[in-house]
């Protein structure tokens, strides 16, 4: 078990990668925070992950307000007693031109998918360093490091999340806190059915487009939550300020 007695902060941890993270994370032997809007189904990992001998506590959290952050994190140290990872993965994406999109959505995406893992950082970091170093994963995109069409505000945010992770691991390397980002691909989640939803496009089209890729599929929650354990684990030591894409060869073939 790779994790056993670190306390993991896990957000957008209800359903998709976060679910999966959490799970995950837990049967390595972390006890989990985690924190989403939908109050109901982040109850339901909760109770899934204690059913199955885990600690875990679920916080209904707006990531992109500092006083939510905030509370987050004191309830994370008041019941579980410090943070090894903190996992900002909570993120929300509007498919637009910048001609198409609204004022409200562009604030909306990059206080959700950047400016959550500032607020959260500031809390968490100091008790990092006052347990001796973290590790701190943060959910980027292959859309992070090459454009796509009609997305450009979820672009825009996910390079923000790449450059904003190089940057955090400068600062915080000395006290030994790694800080990095995973990059996946379309992967089969909610959110990748709402992007075709959003699209006007039918759904098992767009998945089958989204498939074009050198391995032939989408990825699966589990695959990035995978990648996500090893940037939290020991495996990594030695790894910090680096974009890790989880694509299935999405981008192989990009400059």
């Amino acid at each position: 078990m790779q994790l056993t007695g670190r306390v993991a902060l896990i957000t957008g941890a209800a359903s998709g990668i976060g679910r999966a993270t959490a799970l995950l994370f837990a049967r390595e032997g972390a006890a989990i925070a985690l924190a989403d809007m939908n109050a109901d189904a982040g109850q339901r990992v909760a109770a899934e992950i204690a059913q199955s001998g885990g600690r875990a506590f679920f916080e209904r959290v707006d990531v992109a307000r500092a006083a939510d952050c905030q509370r987050l994190v004191e309830r994370a140290i008041r019941e579980l007693g410090r943070i090894d990872i903190l996992f900002n993965n909570a993120g929300i994406i509007r498919r637009a031109t910048v001609l198409d999109l609204s004022e409200d959505d562009w604030d909306r995406v990059m206080a959700v998918n950047v400016k959550s893992i500032y607020l959260l950082s500031r809390e968490v970091i100091p008790h990092m360093q006052k347990s001796g170093g973290g590790t701190i994963i943060n959910t980027a995109s292959g859309w992070g490091l090459a454009g796509g069409a009609k997305a450009a505000v979820y672009c825009a945010s996910k390079g923000a999340v790449v450059l904003l992770t190089k940057a955090m691991a400068l600062d915080h390397g000395p006290q030994k806190i790694r800080v990095n980002c995973i990059c996946p691909g379309d992967t089969d989640t909610g959110m990748l059915r709402e992007e075709a939803q959003q699209l006007g496009e039918e759904n098992s089209r767009f998945l089958a487009e989204s498939a074009k890729r050198p391995l032939g599929r989408v990825g699966t929650p589990e695959e990035i939550a995978q990648a996500a354990l090893y940037l939290a684990s020991d495996a990594s030591s030695f790894v910090t300020g680096t974009a890790l894409v989880v694509d299935g060869g999405g981008l192989a073939g990009s400059a």
